[in-house]
């Protein structure tokens, strides 16, 4: 099964590997551990808090532990059935698993899941499920229940043994298989995609059978393609409930009203290619010559109704136009499973992950890793995303190939899939993200243009080299690369000057490599012009990651030998100043507060 966003809750090491097996067959989930207990994507020091955080916000909740745990956690928040989520307690060691809340809102069937991923069987006890084999108040995915009050009763009913009648008009009704229902009945189940009234006995499940099939100009405002896709199936008496999907072409995958049209009803947008689309041009009811010349099928809004209900799908409301948009409805026999669809636009989230350690991971960048399929990056920095990058597709490359990796997460992005592009520290800091837009604005494609592209901020090396040593970039400061790989050394020499004549705190990436062992010297001589040899130069290295060391060194002792490509060099400025406490030693800049403290300002 799919459910977004699970938090799998670890509070002891005995159940991380556990949380990791779990991890690699729920797609969406994430390992949430208790600080400097279990090495996790999201880190939490108090485990109540979270949890009842994690409640309050309805993220399903895997717990890597004893039952009580999470009862006593979340039992100050129970309020409402409908509104709880998922709730699941898994034995440290994976031998039990138990649904402790929203049994019928996908707990159950993600302990069925656990239980099949773990080999052991799972501790049901709603009583609805266990007599009939299903529960009523818990639908499949996509499908929507009308009057969900009436779901209990007409289950009391079904477990009296009362007869109970099953209407079946849109879809089937495959999943209910288990129930023996009766042709008549004081109470009944009704399957349909109307839009109608319950009645008082009547329980009403809308399936998933209606596709919105739709088209609008360029920039069309998202309260007409609304209005008009509404009025659609209301002149019709169809229920939003019903609709699967909203399908368009692809040429339309970045156009804002569809994607509103689409969020209004809670449902995925799907897009198709022209030559899809143009195969559907046999069943269309109003194929245009017009359309055909300006996108190379004979019907948007008709085409992609029929092309995502399917091959045994119909055309039940013919092209309804309003000025700037058009709608069709098309219906399939059978529910539609909107992920198998046509493509969704696709998605590329340059993502920073921060130095390395997960504590300093943004939970932006963890979700959008989260929601990604794919992973695009140095190996390096993909693996140090550890639990994260479980169940994704990577793409790695060599150190120096930045222009692949990032021409190779546009192109996936394109064929409508989920990406990450992972960078260390922060992506528009020496890293990809000025790529991407470089390579958007050079070669102009269509197909990357309509990407929808986020920039996922991190912690860049020179706030966690800062953080580790005081606060020497508290004021004014400047950030040079070294490597005249791409900028000429001329240009980085200018830039030196400029700083030491300013006196600029300077933080140097890129300081050395193998084949580069001149530039810090020669960078080291130009500061030198400007400030005096004692000014302190931290040395940050494998920041948040093993092995990492931060050391304190004068500007008159800094050399290439001190340093390599995983360190980070913050020469202070000529006021940066070092004092040391019996534990250690601090660096900063100050930054004129001693001259209040003084009185003199």
């Amino acid at each position: 099964m799919v459910m977004n966003d699970i938090a799998l809750v670890v509070v002891s090491p005995a159940g991380l590997e556990t949380a990791k097996t779990l991890a690699q067959s729920l797609p969406g989930s994430r390992i949430h551990g208790l600080a400097g207990r279990v090495e996790a994507e999201v880190s939490f020091s108090d485990t109540v808090v979270h949890l009842r955080a994690l409640f309050a916000a309805g993220t399903p909740i895997i717990g890597i532990c004893a039952a009580g745990i999470l009862i006593r956690a979340v039992g100050p928040l129970l309020l409402d059935k409908w509104s709880e989520p998922p709730l699941l307690a898994v034995a440290v060691d994976g031998s039990s698993v138990a649904p402790l809340l929203g049994g019928h809102h996908g707990a159950n069937a993600l302990a069925r899941s656990i239980a099949r991923t773990l080999g052991i069987s799972a501790a049901l006890t709603t009583a609805g499920e266990l007599s009939l084999g299903v529960a009523l108040d818990d639908p499949p995915p996509g499908w929507t229940i009308a009057n969900p009050a009436s779901a209990k009763s007409v289950a009391a009913a079904l477990l009296a043994e009362e007869a109970v009648s099953l209407e079946v008009e849109a879809g089937d009704a495959d999943w209910l298989a288990s129930i023996d229902f009766g042709e008549t009945g004081d109470h009944a189940v009704r399957i349909t995609d109307r839009a109608i009234t319950p009645d008082d006995n009547e329980l009403v499940f809308h399936p998933p059978v209606l596709v919105l099939g739709v088209g609008c100009e360029r920039h069309t405002p998202a309260e007409d393609l609304i209005k008009l896709a509404m009025d659609t199936l209301a002149a019709e008496a169809l229920s939003p409930l019903s609709v699967a999907c909203v399908a368009s072409i692809d040429l339309k995958s970045d156009e804002a009203a569809v994607h509103a049209l689409a969020a209004q009803l809670g449902v995925p947008a799907r897009f198709f290619t022209p030559e899809e689309l143009e195969r559907e041009a046999p069943r269309l009811a109003t194929p245009s010559d017009v359309v055909f010349a300006e996108t190379g099928c004979h019907g948007v809004a008709e085409g992609a109704a029929l092309a995502a209900a399917g091959a045994h799908g119909a055309l039940i409301v013919p092209k309804a136009k309003a000025a700037r948009a058009t709608c069709a409805v098309a219906r399939s026999p059978h529910p539609l499973d909107a992920s198998v669809i046509g493509r969704p636009r696709g998605r590329l989230f340059v993502v920073g992950i921060g130095p390395g350690t997960p504590e300093w991971r943004a939970p932006q960048a963890s979700a959008a890793i989260a929601a990604s399929e794919d992973l695009v990056g140095y190996g390096m920095y993909l693996d140090l995303l550890g639990p994260a990058a479980v169940g994704k597709s990577r793409h790695e490359s060599a150190l120096g190939a930045e222009e692949a990796r990032a021409r190779k997460a546009l192109e996936l992005a394109a064929e409508g899939r989920a990406v990450s592009l992972v960078c260390s520290g922060d992506p528009g800091i020496y890293a990809l993200a000025t790529l991407v837009f470089e390579l958007l604005d050079r070669e102009k494609r269509a197909d990357w243009n309509r990407v929808d592209i986020t920039v996922v901020p991190g912690i860049s090396a020179l706030q966690a080299a800062a953080a580790r040593a005081g606060a020497p970039v508290n004021h004014d400061f400047c950030t040079i690369s070294l490597s005249d790989l791409l900028t000429p050394w001329e240009s980085i020499e200018t830039r030196l000057k400029a700083a030491a004549s300013a006196d600029f705190v300077v933080c140097f990436y890129n300081p050395v490599s193998n084949r580069r062992r001149d530039q810090l010297p020669r960078a080291r001589d130009i500061l030198l012009t400007g400030r005096p040899p004692e000014t302190p130069v931290i040395l940050a290295r494998q920041l948040g990651r093993p092995g990492e060391t931060v050391e304190v060194i004068t500007l008159g002792e800094l050399s290439p030998d001190k340093v390599d490509m995983l360190t980070m060099v913050v020469v202070g400025s000529s006021e940066t100043r070092s004092f040391a406490t019996p534990s250690r030693t601090w660096t900063y800049t100050p930054r004129g507060y001693g001259k209040k403290m003084d009185g003199r300002e």
